[in-house]
C-alpha cells in the first residue's frame, strides 16, 4: 500500500484515483493551477484586509504589496515542495483547503491572519532522505527570497523600501514557522533527516527575520 505524505499545515484527504505515479520534471494540472490561483487571491485579500484594518480605504494601496508577498512566500514555497517531489519521481500536486482559506479571510477582519490554505500532497514512499530534502525545499525557497529582498531593501528608501522589507519579513517568517520541528510542519521531517541542516536553516531564518524586523 502506498503511503501518503503531506507537506504544509494540514493533512488533507484527496481523491487518490486521479493521480499517476513516477512522473518527473514539473507539471501542473488544470485543477492545480486553478486552486493555486484561488489560494493566492484569497490570501492576498486576507493580508490586505488585516493590514488596512480599521482604515479600509488603504486596501487598494496595500493589495499589490500583499499579492507579491503571497506569491513569493506561499506560492513559491509550495511549488518548491512540488518540484522537489517530482524530481524524485513522485506524483506531487497542490490542493487548497477551502475551510482554511475561509478562516483566514474571516480572521483578517480582526486585523490578524493565520492561514492554512492548502498543501502539496506526494504519492509514493519516499525515503527519510528524500522526505527531508522535499520538506527542506519550501523553507529554502523562502530563505533565498527573503535574502534577496533584504539586500534590495538596503538600496531602496521610503514606502518602496518598507514594502520590500515587508515581503522579506513574510518570507523569513514562513521559513522559520515551517521549520519548527512539530506536527506536520516541514521542520519535523528535516530534523528527522539531518539535524545539522535543520539547525543551519532555522538559524538563518531567525537571522533574516530579525534583520527584516530591524532587531539586528
Amino acid at each position: 500500500m502506498e503511503r501518503k505524505v503531506y507537506y504544509s499545515f494540514h493533512e488533507i484527504p484527496f481523491d487518490e484515483h486521479s493521480y499517476g505515479y513516477g512522473r518527473t520534471g514539473i507539471k501542473f494540472s488544470g485543477r492545480e493551477i486553478k486552486e493555486l490561483i484561488i489560494s493566492i487571491i484569497v490570501l492576498s485579500l486576507a493580508f490586505s484586509i488585516a493590514m488596512s484594518s480599521p482604515h479600509y480605504f488603504l486596501f487598494y494601496a496595500i493589495f499589490p504589496m500583499a499579492f507579491i508577498a503571497v506569491v513569493t512566500a506561499f506560492a513559491f514555497h509550495e511549488i518548491s515542495h512540488k518540484y522537489a517531489g517530482m524530481k524524485f519521481g513522485y506524483w506531487s500536486e497542490y490542493r487548497m483547503f477551502p475551510q482554511g482559506l475561509l478562516f483566514a479571510l474571516l480572521l483578517s477582519f480582526v486585523g490578524f491572519v493565520f492561514a492554512a490554505p492548502g498543501a502539496v500532497t506526494i504519492y509514493g514512499n519516499p525515503s527519510r532522505e528524500e522526505n527531508g530534502i522535499i520538506s527542506a525545499a519550501g523553507p529554502s525557497a523562502n530563505i533565498v527570497i527573503a535574502s534577496l529582498f533584504l539586500a534590495i531593501s538596503t538600496m531602496v528608501t521610503g514606502v518602496a523600501g518598507n514594502a520590500i522589507s515587508f515581503i522579506a519579513s513574510i518570507n523569513a517568517f514562513l521559513a522559520f514557522f515551517n521549520l519548527v520541528p512539530l506536527g506536520p510542519l516541514d521542520g519535523r521531517k528535516v530534523f528527522s533527516w539531518n539535524i545539522g541542516i535543520w539547525g543551519g536553516m532555522i538559524a538563518v531564518s531567525m537571522i533574516l527575520l530579525a534583520l527584516s524586523w530591524g532587531i539586528i
